[in-house]
């Protein structure tokens, strides 16, 4: 994944901060609109206020994204959208290795793109009737001083058996996290089968978070 799409992811992140203040249990986690927006604000607040930790250790970014971010992603469900027809080629033992890897693969890639956040603001669509929906897209504009407008999307499942809205891909430019790990993937996945990616997942997670902004 280069640097540009992780600015990208970033932004995504990003976009979604608002300036309340939540805690965990506070959460709504029945209403998409509502989590989405709470969980940022919950995930930036923090970020905020150990800023200068963060600047002296940014393995800290990692912890802030498991603590704050993950329990609200539902990875399972991402990491077997990634694999696709894989799925069913694989045994089950290395579906929940693959989904175990998958996890620790989001959280440092979310920590990796908080590396450039550096507080843009946005502006959310109106929030559209979901009473009968399992699947919403949370829609909004990054907006930024020093860079052109970026719409960005955050698309969340409803569980069929706690009724809980879990967030599962995003979306920048029309470019899909997920599907970029896709395309990533399947030839790898075909030639060289699924513990390759695995082990390339896992190369990246032992990589440090690097703190280096890209030159704009």
């Amino acid at each position: 994944m280069t640097k540009t799409f992780f600015i990208k992811i970033a932004l995504i992140i990003v976009s979604l901060s608002v300036v309340t203040s939540v805690n965990a249990e506070a959460v709504n986690e029945k209403d998409p609109y509502i989590m989405v927006q709470q969980v940022a604000s919950m995930t930036f607040n923090r970020i905020k206020a150990e800023k200068s930790q963060i600047a002296e250790n940014p393995e800290m970014l990692r912890v802030i994204m498991k603590e704050e971010l993950l329990p609200y992603v539902d990875y399972k469900f991402s990491a077997f959208k990634v694999l696709g027809k894989y799925v069913t080629k694989s045994d089950k033992t290395q579906l929940q290795e693959f989904v175990l890897v998958f996890r620790e693969y989001l959280i440092t890639t979310y920590a990796v793109a908080m590396g450039y956040y550096d507080e843009q603001t946005v502006e959310f669509e109106p929030a559209s009737d979901f009473e009968n929906d399992r699947d919403v897209t949370v829609r909004a504009i990054v907006k930024d001083k020093s860079r052109p407008d970026i719409k960005i999307a955050f698309k969340v499942r409803k569980d069929r058996k706690t009724n809980e809205w879990k967030a599962w891909d995003m979306v920048a430019e029309g470019i899909s996290m997920l599907s970029s790990k896709q395309s990533e993937f399947e030839s790898i996945l075909r030639q060289q089968g699924i513990e390759k990616v695995i082990e390339l997942m896992r190369e990246k997670i032992e990589q440090p978070i690097n703190m280096e902004k890209e030159a704009q």
